[in-house]
């Protein structure tokens, strides 16, 4: 009896313990939830990171340690033709791969959002330029742009006759430039496809009654019904694509490495090219660190149109 009537008392203590009353508070919990993600994070992108800012400010070469140079990597980029004209590539590259699949997915994403047969192989077949591999698909894209066997070049000159030679798509800058733009094109329009049509399921069609009562015609009811509703899904697809994008390096350093004479190189394939290949790792940091800007303005795009997805449901933007 003496020892069940202890068993309450020692309940009772245990309850006060300074241990138990740690994890009964919410905010130490949330602390030690987070904690191996953060952990994570810090070990494989935050020290990445920290040290490819570091190696930016510095003369570092491969197998040699390198010691503080300031803003001299930065200040030498600007005076680097190559450099220069990567800029623009990527700049040029982003621009029309990112409208080019924003156009051609959002078109894809309205067909089949309709009633159509075998909808979902269709969905399925769609998706196939995405997962495959970049490095297979660029192989398959530098056999359709080779000077000599170019699928292309044997429709238009031997089957159709309208041209008597065949096109170097890739040894000239600006047919490279746009070869490498149509091949990314293929690749990134499943992404913004899939995603704008699981946008696209969401709107309520009491919505286009409402507006076809109203005697909204198809391109009206697209431009005040379908466009606001999808605006929060658009500006989030939007800046993943253009981070892919920006960022690319497989397919561009698969299909041309740079050529012809620099002339394809982007941010990411030519910071490679200084970094590794080169040795000079300062350089290739520099080069890397300056995307930096242009990723983060991507990033307070999708920002805006996340507040602009609190004003449609009827709450303020904070």
């Amino acid at each position: 009896m003496a020892a069940a009537a202890a068993d309450p008392r020692t309940v009772h203590s245990l309850q006060h313990n300074w241990l138990v009353r740690l994890f009964d508070y919410k905010p130490f919990l949330i602390f030690i939830c987070l904690l191996p993600a953060a952990a994570f994070l810090l070990v494989f992108l935050s020290y990445p990171l920290g040290l490819g800012i570091w190696l930016a400010f510095t003369d570092t070469r491969i197998g040699r340690p390198g010691s503080f140079i300031g803003l001299e990597n930065f200040v030498s980029l600007l005076e680097d033709r190559v450099f220069i004209t990567s800029v623009w590539n990527t700049l040029l590259y982003t621009g029309l791969a990112t409208f080019g699949k924003f156009a051609l997915g959002l078109w894809l994403a309205l067909l089949l959002n309709n009633h159509l047969p075998m909808k979902s192989l269709l969905r399925a077949i769609i998706l196939i330029p995405w997962i495959v591999p970049t490095v297979l698909s660029a192989i398959a894209f530098w056999w359709i742009y080779d000077a000599q066997f170019s699928i292309i070049s044997y429709v238009l000159v031997d089957v159709l006759g309208w041209r008597d030679t065949y096109i170097d798509f890739l040894g000239q800058p600006w047919p490279a430039r746009f070869s490498l733009i149509a091949a990314n094109i293929w690749r990134g329009i499943p992404f913004v496809a899939i995603s704008l049509l699981a946008g696209l399921q969401t709107i309520s069609p009491s919505l286009y009654e409402a507006a076809m009562l109203d005697g909204a015609n198809a391109w009206q009811r697209f431009r005040h019904v379908t466009f606001p509703m999808l605006m929060p899904i658009l500006a989030v697809v939007l800046t993943f694509s253009v981070l892919f994008t920006f960022t690319d390096f497989q397919l561009v350093y698969a299909i041309t490495r740079g050529g012809p004479v620099n002339a394809t190189h982007l941010m990411a394939t030519l910071a490679f090219q200084r970094g590794i290949p080169g040795g000079q790792l300062g350089e290739g940091a520099a080069i890397a660190v300056a995307m930096i800007p242009f990723l983060i303005m991507a990033t307070l795009f999708s920002y805006y149109g996340l507040s602009r997805r609190k004003w449609q449901q009827g709450e303020a933007n904070d």
